[in-house]
């Protein structure tokens, strides 16, 4: 460890380009950065392990900013310790297109891992993390060759331990035993309305003691010494780790520090005046002696670390050839050579079989089918595995000291959607968890965190409407899927029988650059037979299901309607009144496909009947306001389903009557 005057030094240039930044953008939050100085010193200077030269690097650490609203200590210590983070991306903070932007946003800022900002998920990623590395441990090392083997850590504040979130994740990650996770808890009884002590009492080692974590009390959070040997402790524990580290916020401001009005808002010249003259700091903004970046420089240490990996690694491969193959794919986030393969023979074995099952069942054979090809896939439920049906023949529960690839998240359903996000970015795994649509509530921040940062993460949602019947209204999806679809960048799902389900599925896992969804329903939907071309079109995300010369009327129907709307075309084909079938799985999807395929399916100047059970709004969009929509614009009832779909207007007489009245205009 560095000598303290030399530790202080590298502490305070930490404080001076927070609040150099905060105070040139006019906007932001130097209160945290000045007040976790030393934790960060500790933590980078004698712990992380790092290659700043290279911030893919498999074997590296990970750091999460959990209190991502203090970014400018990222920021800080990525320029300092030799990230392509200059200066002058220091000085854009929180600047349009800038490499720093006002919270820590993963594939923005080289180094930084997650995005973060709504409280609490970064330390729900880092479990998702610290999982995987375990995981990933557990399959590929052996004897000798360590070749996954390192920590994550995680800053986190009062309000990360206030949010709900904080509970789900920590309690389950102590219930697994995750030992190479380490949280340093910036303790310093401030949030944004003043002092916590007014609406945060808990006894915190206590509770995390409860959920079974190794927990260092009483840390002085601006004692590098003292923070050091907490961490080295840290390493060593067979549990999860969170060290409670005493500071003060805003730590350096003479006349600020300790209270909230530092937490969020610029100094001000007068009190940077005055902060410089406390720290014997020089009075040119964002200027960091040489000594100060010889100290903090990383790149040397990190490339000599790396070049031990890959000597390591090197020796791997030559032992295990197939193993070091394997790794590097997974970790590259490829899929095996022969997946399209695989995938054309389970869409075609499923159209074989032309089962009529429910869709849920539909995708747990889709994910047996799978699965074999597919050693990355790692499932999970949320206390519903029996009834979302995401486990499969092969799969094997993961417990406290025994690996598998099935998770039961138990009751978390937040927790499970932030750590997947967390499995996503460490690499290795394609993670997919499940619960109720309705449900999906509970996770949707983190559902639009990973359309955010643009990871693979699959949602499985089944029990999608009124279809589950006698629950009633608190379990029945109404609103749920339109809402998704207003999440950007988030593709949703919802088939209409087998072979769309394997397609959907295939979909998912092949997507790179964003999460999805996968909506199912509990009650069983015919097989729909089609020709190679609509075979083909269904991963267009919508398509011409039944089509009639001159048609006079298109009806577009997702999901479990899709029936419905075939049995209404037969109605009117009897009539006389030739109808177009489209079924449309993924609007998301649809949206992207070119203005002629689009209109080929959705043709101008054709009447239009969109039927789904769900709200009606987000269907105008295709329907148009003279069109019209067959949906569910109340809460639901309590009742068998078949009961339900009559009482709620989903009946050939109903779709009938408003494909009628759209062509009489």
């Amino acid at each position: 460890m560095k000598p303290t005057q030399t530790t202080t030094l590298m502490a305070n240039a930490i404080r001076a380009l927070a609040m150099d930044a905060v105070q040139k953008a006019n906007s932001g939050h130097p209160g945290m950065p000045m007040g976790m100085a030393e934790i960060a010193v500790a933590l980078w200077d004698g712990h992380y392990r790092h290659n700043p030269a290279n911030p893919g690097w498999s074997n590296r650490d990970r750091f999460l900013l959990s209190n991502g609203h203090g970014s400018m200590l990222h920021y800080s210590l990525l320029h300092l310790s030799g990230y392509d983070v200059s200066m002058d991306d220091l000085r854009n903070f929180r600047q349009l297109h800038s490499k720093t932007p006002g919270h820590p946003e993963v594939g923005i800022t080289p180094g930084v891992e997650t995005t973060t900002g709504p409280l609490g998920q970064g330390i729900a990623n880092s479990v998702g993390m610290a999982l995987a590395e375990w995981l990933l441990a557990a399959e590929f090392n052996r004897p000798g060759f360590d070749i996954v083997d390192h920590h994550t850590y995680a800053f986190l504040g009062d309000g990360c331990l206030m949010e709900g979130i904080s509970h789900e994740v920590a309690s389950l990650a102590g219930t697994l035993g995750l030992k190479k996770l380490v949280w340093l808890y910036d303790d310093n009884g401030i949030s944004i309305d003043g002092k916590v002590e007014g609406w945060f009492t808990d006894d915190t080692p206590k509770r995390f003691e409860a959920y079974g974590w190794n927990v260092i009390r009483n840390v002085d959070g601006h004692d590098v010494a003292a923070l050091d040997a907490a961490i080295a402790k840290a390493r060593t524990s067979d549990k999860p780790t969170l060290i409670c580290c005493k500071t003060i916020i805003g730590k350096g401001s003479p006349n600020l520090q300790g209270g909230d009005k530092v937490h969020g808002a610029p100094l001000g010249d007068k009190e940077i005046a005055a902060v410089r003259e406390h720290l014997v700091w020089d009075p040119i903004p964002f200027d960091i002696p040489a000594d100060i970046y010889t100290a903090w420089d990383a790149k040397a240490r990190g490339a000599d670390l790396e070049g031990q990996w890959n000597a390591l690694f090197a020796g791997y491969r030559a032992q295990y050839p197939q193993l070091a193959a394997e790794f590097e794919r997974r970790m590259k986030g490829e899929l095996p050579g022969n997946f399209e393969q695989v995938l054309a023979a389970a869409v075609a074995a499923t159209v074989e079989k032309k089962e009529t099952i429910a869709t849920r069942k539909a995708s747990q054979n889709a994910i047996g089918a799978l699965a074999p090809v597919l050693p990355e896939f790692l499932g999970g439920s949320a206390d519903l595995t029996g009834s979302n049906l995401t486990n499969w023949k092969e799969s094997v529960p993961v417990r406290s000291g025994v690996p598998g690839n099935h998770i039961n998240y138990g009751v978390r359903e937040f927790g499970m959607a932030a750590i997947q996000n967390g499995v996503a970015l460490h690499g290795g795994f394609i993670p997919f968890g499940a619960t109720f649509l309705t449900f999906s509530d509970y996770s949707r921040n983190a559902l639009r965190m990973a359309a955010l940062m643009k990871i693979r993460s699959i949602s499985v949602f089944t029990h999608d409407s009124i279809g589950l019947g006698e629950d009633g209204p608190t379990h029945q999806s109404i609103e749920h899927v339109s809402s998704l679809r207003l999440i950007p960048n988030l593709d949703n799902w919802r088939p209409c029988d087998t072979v769309e389900t394997m397609v959907a599925w295939g979909a998912a896992v092949k997507r790179h650059d964003g999460p999805s969804t996968l909506i199912f329903s509990r009650q069983n939907l015919p097989f729909v037979a089609r020709d190679a071309d609509q075979l083909g079109a269904i991963a267009k995300g919508g398509y011409v299901l039944r089509d009639a010369p001159n048609a006079q009327v298109i009806l577009i129907a997702t999901g479990s309607e899709v029936e419905l709307a075939l049995s209404a075309a037969d109605a009117l084909a009897g009539e006389g009144i030739a109808v177009r079938v489209v079924s449309m799985p993924s609007a998301d999807v649809f949206e992207r496909q070119d203005a002629t395929y689009k209109a080929s399916v959705l043709t101008r100047g054709t009447p239009r009947v969109a039927i789904e059970a769900g709200v009606t709004d987000f269907w105008y969009k295709y329907v148009g306001l003279d069109g019209a929509v067959v949906g569910i614009d109340t809460f639901g009832e309590s009742a068998p389903a078949g009961v339900l779909f009559k009482h709620f207007g989903f009946t050939v007489e109903n779709v009938v009557a408003k494909a009628k009245s759209v062509i009489a205009g």
